[in-house]
């Protein structure tokens, strides 16, 4: 049975599916193992792990894509269905760099309409047969999944075209985002159906499917999970806004790895990340890594490659059936150019014919001798800007063709038919330059393909052994193949005079130029092709997984909001039965807690404690077998002012600089000497940073310098901050004072000044009165905290504690800390603090009255 919990994800707040109620008869799994599928409470997730060993040794991998890499045809006598694999297809092609011994399964949609009545019996030899799992859609959720949610919402936006009409581009519709969501969640079924989630990796595909790692991890908790998007990601001023932008990039957490073509587009990403979510990324040793409740999302770089063996396959049967020396009769004299695009509206190509148009006027020495071919897909929608944009090009054709042609010459050849792989490689074989002009586009392979068919077919006999090998490209900037392409020209497509400037600097560079930068492109295509992409990404995706079945891990939130918190083996939640029974067998207590966080929620906007607080630390330290201390940042004002009722209470200001003890009124600084002649070398860097940084702030305490950037533009907080910690380390080195970068913050403080160094001054001054802690408890909330968890984690080996001593490092908030255990909020130290309270030895009325 299904917690609540697990349903309402399925079915969200938005809306119910009712697809979901009429499901289809499963599939038998392809393996079975034993499991316990525990019910939990709605803030936790049905997490399904076995504790059998796999009956199978060896390692699977799940490919899950929109489509599957399976082309399926009607039978002649239309009884019946035949299947084979689609050569051309990505999926296919990757498996060249997967392990040897790897076995791998696909899930996806089949691009041909499979009657209800024929959809089991499909479904049996696609999986015997293929080892392929068809995700059977209901014809109204695809049309609103894929024409509808993917194609007018997704693919747009990500494309940088926002609906400002609702006849362009088309307005958000929640139904088609339901729809979005229903489709992920029967891809989800699909894989449920045949995982065996302690073996299997999943390596989910594009942004058909990005919320399928949400089901997915809600379901199977250490389950390996990867996800690589074949588009672009627009930059986050575009995406946010997307009404379901925090949803989506949720979901995207949830899986172990994320795999970007560019820098680029992963650079937006974590933007969006950090301006949306408020996350921040840390590169450690090449590595890029989101930290995310515990767990380290890897983000991988790697632009996709070809399958060089498929191009020069091709390359030889084009050569065979002579279709290249019938080209280059047909152009015989003339320099080709050549445009390969699919018939869509980012593609660029009327720019492209006015760069040829514009070339052969201001160089008209190239009329009658240049040709542009090109060939464009058609298109795999209908829509008005489409059929606008053909108009378009059509139009300009003709011009150009009327303008500039004659007998026996036309400037532009245009294709607007499907063509082969054979006939393109055919045509790349005889052009002197491919031209990409696309305004947009996530990673284009049309240059490598140009590339391999330039160089010929390796062996001796092949015809393309007379043809100098040589290749000039001109490619878009906004394409993802242009960072790996070095030797091209780069242009600015919307820049038609100076695109028409590089055509005619490629068609007229010198031919040992050009053999060079097509020796240097073709060795990089060769070596970066499609099996060096997927076996570096699976290898990330391996690493980033190694310590799954070690760590323990939660699975809490409910809908898209739902993330596995993932932590240490050691660390557990404080028990409050434990900590009290400890509590009543010590003799000699010290206590020691944080204030902002610990038990002031951050978000209050009144800082001053609240009446219970003031009755809980006073009953505390009432108890002679006690030594409480606040050790907290703020300065020694705020702190005595507001616990002034509590005379027993140790302070530490700023974090230990300032000292008092209980009962005594005087602090004692506890810092290195009183020259602060510092301030005014840092202080006038902090200004005049906080001048230039909208949102900034600087806090002045007795003995510190802190620059805050919590309110600033993330991005440029952050920048700000970095070169501010480098500006005032250099200026400062001969100073001493310690300069450290926090959360959201950059302090400057004395050297030798930590909540960690204070808390052993603490110990030891018990220790020197002969009243060595047998209990210690000690809690806060942030990274200044951790001097104290680890100070007091060495307390016992140097001897300041016995080993007997009972140690509770506490931190606030499931997150990585160096304490032992944590507690989830303040409401539940205060509770902890309470009844430690309760368990005191001190006359006087009941704690839990005083309000």
């Amino acid at each position: 049975m299904l917690s609540k919990s697990y349903t309402n994800l399925l079915d969200l707040a938005s809306g119910n599916f009712p697809v979901m109620m009429n499901e289809k008869k499963r599939l038998p799994r392809v393996m079975t193992v034993p499991v316990d599928i525990t019910e939990l409470d709605d803030d936790q997730a049905n997490s399904v792990a076995s504790d059998v060993p796999s009956s199978i040794i060896q390692d699977r991998v799940i490919i899950v894509a929109n489509q599957l890499p399976v082309k399926a045809k009607r039978r002649p006598d239309n009884r019946g269905w035949s299947f084979s694999w689609d050569d051309d297809s990505l999926l296919l092609q990757l498996k060249d760099g997967l392990p040897d011994d790897m076995e791998v399964l696909y899930i996806g949609c089949l691009r041909a309409d499979i009657d209800p009545s024929e959809q089991d019996d499909v479904s049996q030899v696609l999986l015997e047969k293929f080892k392929c799992v068809s995700a059977f859609l209901p014809p109204d959720i695809l049309a609103k999944y894929y024409h509808g949610f993917c194609k007018q919402h997704l693919w747009p936006l990500f494309h940088y075209m926002l609906p400002f009409a609702a006849n362009h581009g088309g307005r958000f519709d929640r139904s088609l985002w339901e729809a979005y969501v229903a489709a992920n969640k029967i891809f989800s079924q699909k894989v449920i159906e045949i995982i065996n989630p302690e073996d299997d990796y999943v390596w989910i595909h594009d942004y058909h499917l990005m919320v399928l790692p949400t089901f997915l991890r809600r379901r199977f908790i250490k389950l390996r999970l990867g996800f690589f998007l074949h588009s672009p990601f627009p930059s986050s001023e575009i995406y946010r806004t997307l009404p379901v932008r925090e949803e989506i990039l949720k979901a995207l957490l949830n899986a172990d790895l994320i795999g970007f073509h560019t820098f680029d587009y992963a650079r937006h990403f974590l933007s969006c990340c950090s301006r949306v979510l408020g996350l921040e990324y840390q590169s450690n040793r090449g590595y890029i890594g989101l930290e995310y409740y515990g767990r380290t999302i890897g983000i991988k770089i790697m632009p996709v490659g070809i399958h060089m063996g498929q191009i020069q396959s091709v390359l030889r049967l084009a050569d065979e059936e002579w279709r290249v020396s019938e080209l280059r009769q047909k152009f015989e004299g003339k320099t080709v150019l050549l445009g390969v695009d699919g018939m869509d509206i980012f593609k660029g190509v009327n720019l492209k014919l006015l760069a040829m148009e514009q070339m052969l006027k201001q160089h008209p020495e190239w009329q009658g001798r240049a040709v542009l071919v090109q060939i464009a897909n058609p298109p795999g929608r209908k829509g008005r800007d489409l059929e606008e944009m053909q108009a378009e090009i059509h139009a300009s054709s003709k011009r150009i063709n009327e303008t500039f042609g004659g007998p026996g010459y036309e400037p532009i050849v245009f294709i607007d038919k499907p063509v082969s792989l054979s006939e393109r490689a055919a045509y790349y074989t005889v052009a002197e330059c491919l031209v990409v002009t696309a305004v947009r586009d996530g990673m284009n392979l049309t240059p490598y393909e140009y590339i391999v068919c330039r160089e010929g077919v390796p062996g001796p006999g092949s015809s393309d052994s007379r043809s100098p090998k040589k290749s000039m490209l001109v490619v878009s900037e906004f394409i993802g193949c242009s960072p790996s392409l070095s030797g091209a020209i780069r242009i600015n497509p919307w820049n038609i005079e100076s695109t028409a400037e590089a055509l005619h600097e490629a068609i007229l560079m010198a031919d040992p130029e050009k053999q060079l930068r097509h020796e240097k492109h073709y060795k990089y295509v060769s070596m970066h092709d499609v099996a060096y992409w997927s076996r570096s990404f699976f290898q990330d995706l391996e690493r980033n997984c190694k310590d799954h079945f070690r760590r323990r891990c939660w699975g809490i939130g409910l809908s898209f909001g739902f993330r596995v918190v993932a932590l240490d083996p050691n660390f557990k939640k404080l028990s409050i039965d434990v900590i009290v029974s400890s509590y009543l067998r010590s003799k000699s207590r010290a206590i020691f807690f944080d204030y902002d966080g610990t038990v002031m929620p951050q978000t209050s906007m009144n800082k001053k404690p609240s009446e219970r607080v003031l009755s809980i630390i006073n009953t505390l330290c009432a108890d002679d077998k006690n030594v409480v201390f606040l050790v907290s940042g703020r300065g020694r004002d705020s702190l005595g002012k507001w616990f002034s009722p509590c005379s027993r209470l140790g302070i530490a200001a700023e974090h230990g600089y300032f000292l008092r003890r209980p009962a005594e009124e005087e602090y004692e600084v506890c810092g290195h000497g009183n020259d602060f002649g510092w301030i005014q070398i840092a202080e006038p860097v902090m200004k005049l940073y906080t001048e230039s940084t909208d949102g900034s702030s600087i806090e002045k305490k007795e003995s510190a310098l802190v620059w805050h950037h919590q309110d600033a533009d993330p991005a440029f907080g952050s920048s700000q901050a970095k070169e501010m910690l480098d500006h005032l380390e250099s200026l400062l080195a001969n100073e001493p004072v310690a300069v450290k970068s926090g959360q959201f913050i950059v302090e400057v403080k004395p050297q030798g000044v930590s909540k960690g160094v204070v808390t052993e001054k603490i110990l030891l001054s018990m220790l020197d009165k002969g009243r060595q802690a047998d209990f210690v408890l000690c809690i806060g909330d942030d990274r200044s905290d951790e001097d104290m968890f680890e100070t007091i984690g060495s307390a016992m080996s140097s001897g300041v504690l016995s080993s007997s001593t009972s140690v509770f490092a506490c931190t606030v908030g499931q997150k990585p800390s160096k304490a032992e255990y944590y507690l989830d909020d303040t409401a539940e130290v205060i509770m902890m603090l309470g009844e430690l309270a309760e368990a005191s030895d001190v006359p006087g009325p009941n704690t839990e009255d005083s309000t």
